[in-house]
């Protein structure tokens, strides 16, 4: 019957369970033995990747709109009405599968996912999932909501972003303290919706037989081959080793601007004498030179872009009622990705697109695998393909390789990137830390106040050289304005780990750059079938949370930002 499966999700975006049940209910009939498996596997696969793409399309639907009342209805009947039965059939097939004895080729790392979600399953999690989900797009949209009044202008928070990089410090202070006022006025609501939050995560960890929802989610993520305690020592390490480089990029900002004290709205700001990049114009212009930079990196990473374009798979701009952020998702049953950006026409949007451009590729490089349980990577390793990206397309943003900039320009750009990856270590280690305190503290953080101290305490630890006085509201209500402490809990040392991978993957480009863009599509490859430290190995990297390891990259990144200062200069 698998035959009569629509082959493209569009016909299936109004369904309800009774249109999918009938699958379902014959998977879980099917007699399972040797003979059996590759059908019986390739039709679960099948109906699995239409559910994906399904609920891919129904949420990219309500982030292009927030204010579309018919998108946000049809994804929560989805989450309440569908995702729950498909839980539970995923439930039944994943113990008929292990019942069985029997194992697909190349499948050993999926069965180890499988036996933890056998393990964490509980029917009663399934209506607070969906509670949940239905809390996360209240983030969304009291986030998308967010506008300032600026020069006569309404203008999202995402489009106030080019003012910090003007020139004028008057202008950034009063940006500043306008986006800041502005965001204060949802300070109860977001202190609202997270305590009820937090109460149904601990209670999902509490149901499954968990301590915590730290624990509980170590295990749903799959998180097999490293601890929280590592994760504590890479925290160490980065306090210990990446602080004080952050620090002194810090002084020499200080000093280039001729200040006493450095301020919040003075650290993404043009050093004197220089003018903002401005890569674009428009979403079209980002598409095209991305394009041209991936086809002259690899022909055959451009031409997935050139793909993506000719199939309308990007929206980029950025525009009032849109969710905040940038995201790649996956089409499943179309075997594309798609991506979603807030692009206004700064460099840091080309830098989104190149590691969003990344995330895509590894989608095309693993969809070939022939189950979908293969196909997708753990998720640190999936942040290696988009920060590996960033690095190893780095050398072609100069428009004489097809890029957005005169070679001067592309020098800034890189020493941007690169000093972005310093400063970002540290406060990837405040929102990991907080997170482990918050669902690790008992209830502590049930209070917001604990959660501004405790934040606060984070951020002096690690964001050094930077004068916060006056602004301790700003600091304080930074978790606020991380939107995976809301939507995504827990995921946030993914991207600190990956990085680490990626500085290694391009450190090997600077020896042999063909060798090592081949060792990274090879591990691209792999998908799921290959534990988490063997994927890193085989994008040539190693999967490390030491200050030894942290050293030799800080190293490498502060040289090259030395050599690629001389061009500016």
């Amino acid at each position: 019957m698998f035959e009569t499966l629509p082959t493209s999700a569009l016909e299936a975006l109004d369904w309800q369970w009774a249109d999918y049940e009938p699958f379902a209910k014959q998977l879980q009939e099917r007699i399972l033995n040797a003979d059996t498996l590759h059908s019986f596997m390739a039709d679960w696969s099948k109906l699995s990747a239409l559910l994906g793409e399904v609920a891919s399309r129904l949420n990219v639907a309500t982030n292009l709109d927030t204010t579309d009342a018919a998108a946000e209805k049809k994804y929560l009947n989805f989450y309440a009405t569908i995702v729950p039965e498909q839980a539970k059939m995923t439930h039944v097939l994943n113990e008929k599968l292990v019942e069985s004895g029997l194992q697909p080729a190349n499948f050993a790392v999926p069965m180890r996912a499988i036996d933890a979600q056998i393990q964490l399953f509980r029917e009663e999690n399934l209506p607070i999932f969906t509670e949940l989900r239905e809390l996360e797009t209240q983030y969304d949209k009291i986030v998308g909501a967010q506008t300032v009044l600026w020069q006569g202008e309404e203008k999202t928070i995402e489009q106030m972003k080019s003012v910090f990089i003007e020139a004028d410090r008057a202008e950034r202070e009063q940006a500043f303290r306008l986006i800041h006022a502005r965001r204060l006025q949802d300070r109860q609501a977001l202190n609202e919706l997270w305590v009820i939050m937090f109460k149904l995560r601990q209670q999902i960890a509490q149901n499954a037989g968990f301590a915590n929802f730290l624990d509980y989610t170590w295990q749903r993520y799959g998180r097999f081959d490293y601890t929280p305690q590592d994760v504590r020592q890479f925290h160490e390490a980065i306090e210990q080793v990446v602080v004080p480089a952050v620090e002194r990029l810090n002084e020499k900002r200080r000093h280039a601007f001729g200040l006493d004290v450095l301020r919040q709205w003075d650290v993404s700001a043009e050093l004197p004498g220089r003018k903002p990049l401005t890569p674009f114009k428009n979403g079209e212009e980002l598409e095209a030179g991305s394009e041209t930079i991936f086809k002259q990196l690899d022909p055959d990473l451009g031409q997935y872009l050139t793909t993506m374009r000719a199939e309308k798979l990007l929206n980029l701009e950025n525009y009032k009622g849109k969710a905040p952020g940038g995201y790649c998702t996956s089409f499943p049953v179309m075997k594309r990705p798609f991506i979603f950006m807030n692009a206004i026409g700064i460099h840091d949007d080309v830098q989104t697109m190149l590691h969003e451009a990344g995330h895509a590729f590894h989608v095309f490089e693993a969809v070939s695998l022939p189950m979908i349980q293969q196909q997708h990577a753990p998720i640190e390793f999936c942040e290696v393909a988009s920060m590996s990206m960033e690095l190893l397309a780095a050398p072609y943003l100069a428009q004489d390789k097809g890029g957005f900039y005169s070679e001067t320009e592309a020098a800034r750009a890189r020493i941007e990137h690169l000093e972005g990856m310093l400063v970002f270590w540290p406060y990837m280690a405040v929102v990991d830390a907080f997170q482990q305190w918050a669902y690790t503290s008992g209830d502590a953080a049930l209070d917001p106040a604990n959660c501004d101290a405790k934040w606060t305490e984070l951020w002096h630890r690690f964001k050094i050289g930077v004068d916060y006085s006056g602004i301790e509201d700003w600091v304080a209500t930074g978790w606020h304005r991380k939107l995976h402490i809301f939507t995504v809990p827990l995921y946030y040392i993914e991207y600190g780990i990956a990085q680490l991978g990626a500085a290694q993957v391009w450190s090997n480009s600077l020896h042999n750059q063909a060798d090592a863009l081949r060792r990274y599509r090879h591990g691209l490859s792999l998908g799921n079938t290959a534990k988490l430290p063997d994927l890193f190995a085989a994008a040539g990297a190693k999967l490390a949370f030491d200050a030894d390891m942290l050293q030799q990259m800080v190293e490498l990144i502060e040289t090259t930002i030395g050599d690629l200062e001389s061009l500016v200069e």
